[in-house]
């Protein structure tokens, strides 16, 4: 009952934070006033000057070319850091320069927020290439993903997409940089490392030498957890009493990872000019949440048939590969949400989850819409709404309309597109990797099926976790992993892009008494119906292969 309490009070403390931050986010990108503007005003002149960027709207076309052209330039030199890191200063430990598949694989990882490693944190990158290249990373992957969203928005709203890079810097001025440097300093109040020391070296009681890796780790923490970025310094992540020490701090890094996804609804709502609308996808969105939730945690404290009959007590849930500070409860919290906002942070292994659980950690990569990554889940949400107004407009024989304009074929085709490419992103390397690389995976069956299948989808969805039984150090893996996460982040910004440009250049249209309102709760049910029909139905025979099967087949 204590452990259900305390996932109850966490999240009554998000809901009361996210309408405001909402509200806030949405003030920065309308350009309104706010108590940062003397201190970051001049900043944001300087930077501008320096970059030559003009304040200009740009083209749906423009702003799409600017995010990938400078986040791929991006990904280039960060790559030239991770191959030559060996050279480089502030690298007390002497870790090596990066393998090229291996340092191409990272250097997209953490500029599509995924940070899949496919490497121990403390030994495969010096302080510098954590400080310099991925920290740098976890600020502008997150913030290109707001400016994305918040530019689509704009789009529907019938209003100037903005200007990229105006956009961008502002994510981080406004948002993420004061956010961060405030909850660094709590982290490091907490007990977190942050020091450019090197490895700390002790002495056991048997009198083996045991070296304890340490660094800048409290700054890092911050912008992890705030940005969905979810990598970790360390090779455990979160479940390192480094990086997360306490249960204080376990509660501050779910609060920190559901904080912008679940406020973009009613920053949404704000710009549009229509709150209700905002209410509602973020109602539906929560009640999403609430269901696996309760669906994770009903498996890990029901536990194993093996285990129950043996007769042991799963009454405070199953232990196995959870850490005894924060309990099964906590764990399996952590795990929803780091999952459901794309995240990847873990502080339990996943590998260890049963396999419902499992099962609800991959479904939420699958859906991407139970709240999701900073910008990228909200711009799911609304790909899948249009798409329940599409089809409820077919079932009236009325063409849909979403804002006040019409949903028609070109719209509905680039959604198509859209929602095709995550199952094709991740169904394909998935069969080859089982027939090809078997030898890869950790566990036979269906359980390994479904480390292939976590690890796809992780990529696509830009989450990261991983079911970490996978030997993913490979060329296979590091390629196929690198192509994956690179067109499951890019392709969905650029094809929502073109939807709401074709949407701008459109009238408006009267609204009637035909017209389907977007801001009822028949519209939620619609919006659920679309994500559970049209979403998860497209990998459920995946899922039958995999998680579903592999739970049938348990035996005391």
């Amino acid at each position: 009952m204590l452990a259900i309490v305390s996932i109850m009070v966490t999240l009554l403390l998000v809901l009361l934070l996210v309408r405001p931050a909402g509200l806030y986010i949405a003030k920065v990108f309308d350009y309104d006033k706010t108590g940062l503007d003397r201190f970051f005003g001049p900043i944001e002149k300087v930077i501008f000057a320096i970059g030559g960027i003009r304040q200009e709207n740009q083209t749906w076309k423009n702003y799409a070319a600017a995010l990938l052209v400078s986040n791929t330039v991006m990904i280039a030199l960060v790559y030239v850091i991770f191959r030559t890191q060996g050279y480089l200063p502030l690298n007390p430990t002497h870790v090596p320069n990066m393998e090229p598949r291996l340092a191409i694989n990272a250097a997209i990882s953490f500029m599509t927020t995924t940070n899949l490693q496919h490497y121990s944190g403390e030994s495969g990158m010096s302080y510098l290439s954590q400080m310099i290249a991925v920290v740098f990373m976890m600020f502008v992957a997150p913030a290109s993903g707001l400016a994305v969203c918040i530019a689509f928005i704009r789009g529907l709203a019938g209003k100037p997409f903005g200007n990229f890079f105006v956009d961008l810097i502002r994510s981080i001025t406004r948002i993420l940089l004061p956010v961060a440097f405030v909850m660094a300093f709590v982290f490091i109040a907490l007990g977190v490392p942050q020091t450019l020391e090197p490895n700390a070296i002790a002495h056991t009681l048997s009198g083996a030498e045991q070296s304890i890796a340490r660094g800048p780790i409290g700054s890092f923490l911050s912008i992890k957890q705030l940005g969905n970025n979810g990598g970790g310094f360390v090779g455990a992540n979160s479940a390192h009493p480094f990086e997360n020490p306490d249960a204080i701090s376990n509660f501050l890094q779910i609060l920190l990872m559901l904080l912008i996804p679940a406020a973009m609804p009613f920053a949404y709502g704000k710009i549009v000019g229509n709150a209700k609308q905002g209410r509602v996808l973020f109602v539906s969105m929560a009640l999403l949440f609430i269901i696996l939730l309760s669906a994770s945690l009903g498996a890990e404290y029901a536990g194993s048939p093996a285990l129950n009959a043996l007769g042991i007590d799963h009454s405070q849930g199953s232990m196995e590969g959870k850490e005894v500070r924060f309990g099964a409860a906590q764990s399996s919290l952590y795990s929803v949400v780091t999952t459901a906002t794309e995240t990847g942070a873990v502080n339990t292994m996943h590998d260890t989850l049963t396999p419902i659980a499992g099962l609800v950690a991959i479904a939420n990569m699958m859906l991407n819409t139970v709240f999701g990554g900073a910008g990228a889940g909200l711009l799911h949400v609304l790909m899948y709404a249009i798409i329940g107004v599409f089809l409820s407009g077919l079932m009236v024989g009325r063409t849909p309309e979403f804002l006040g304009k019409k949903i028609e074929g070109k719209e509905m085709k680039l959604i198509a597109l859209t929602m095709l490419i995550t199952p094709f992103l991740v169904l394909v390397p998935t069969a080859l990797a089982v027939f090809s690389h078997a030898d890869t995976l950790s566990n036979p069956g269906y359980h390994g099926l479904t480390q292939a299948m976590y690890e796809f989808t992780s990529s696509a969805a830009n989450n990261g976790s991983g079911f970490e039984g996978l030997g993913d150090n490979t060329a296979f893996w590091n390629i196929s992993t690198g192509i994956v996460m690179y067109v499951g982040r890019f392709f969905p910004f650029i094809t929502m892009l073109a939807v709401a440009g074709s949407l701008a250049a459109k009238k408006s249209v009267v609204e009637t008494m035909g017209t389907f309102r977007t801001d009822t709760g028949l519209f939620a049910v619609v919006f659920l119906a679309a994500v559970l029909i049209v979403g998860a139905l497209t990998f459920f025979p995946g899922l039958v292969l995999g998680p579903i099967a592999e739970q049938l087949t348990l035996k005391p």
